[in-house]
């Protein structure tokens, strides 16, 4: 499967060059049991199965139309975050073991989030999820401080965790969670639609 990807001048979608705050990189890495599964067959998972791994009190994924088949460049779903907070996210990369989101107006955030499956050292099964985001705005960044940070982690620890039962097994262990604050890459303005495991800060 290529690695395709799309325009980053559509007006619609939002850079974390244009947020407010901090640049932080989010990163959160599942270790999984053993399983049937091969990293493509996780990531394959992801894209065919994404909505479904979402925890809707936090954040409820939908595909506008009632899409189907795996994500592909281009698609977007729509997001209630807590409920009550409507967006969207549009897919800006995808192969077969990384599929990459950017946010799009309206979003609390400002930036991209991508979802890799690969092999640690010891070759065991594992799940990446990193983001590199703004706030969308100074309201939404002094929301982030007082909520946001707590509601994420536990969006994507289960988001993790429901993957993992998908994939036959279990989290070997806790989710890994790690928050660091980084300066802005041509990425992270405009430029090719990569994964934010390329190009670094």
């Amino acid at each position: 499967m290529s690695a395709p990807s799309i325009d980053p001048t559509i007006g619609d979608v939002v850079h974390a060059a244009a947020g407010s705050g901090p640049l932080l990189q989010r990163d959160y890495v599942a270790t999984l049991e053993s399983g049937p599964c091969s990293p493509e067959d996780l990531a394959r998972l992801v894209r065919e199965r994404f909505v479904e791994f979402g925890p809707r009190e936090t954040a409820a994924f939908e595909r506008p139309g009632g899409g189907e088949g795996p994500l592909q460049v281009g698609d977007e779903m729509a997001i209630r975050i807590g409920g009550l907070m409507p967006c969207r996210v549009r897919v800006a990369q995808a192969d077969d073991l990384c599929l990459t989101l950017r946010t799009m107006c309206g979003h609390p955030e400002a930036g991209r989030i991508s979802f890799k499956a690969g092999r640690d050292d010891e070759g065991r099964l594992t799940f990446h999820i990193r983001s590199r985001a703004r706030s969308g705005g100074l309201l939404h960044y002094l929301g982030f401080l007082v909520l946001g940070r707590t509601m994420q982690a536990r969006c994507w620890i289960r988001f993790l965790g429901r993957l993992a039962e998908a994939c036959g097994g279990g989290l070997a262990g806790p989710v890994r969670v790690a928050t660091t604050r980084v300066e802005l890459s041509p990425d992270d303005c405009q430029g090719p639609d990569r994964s934010t495991f390329e190009g670094g800060d």
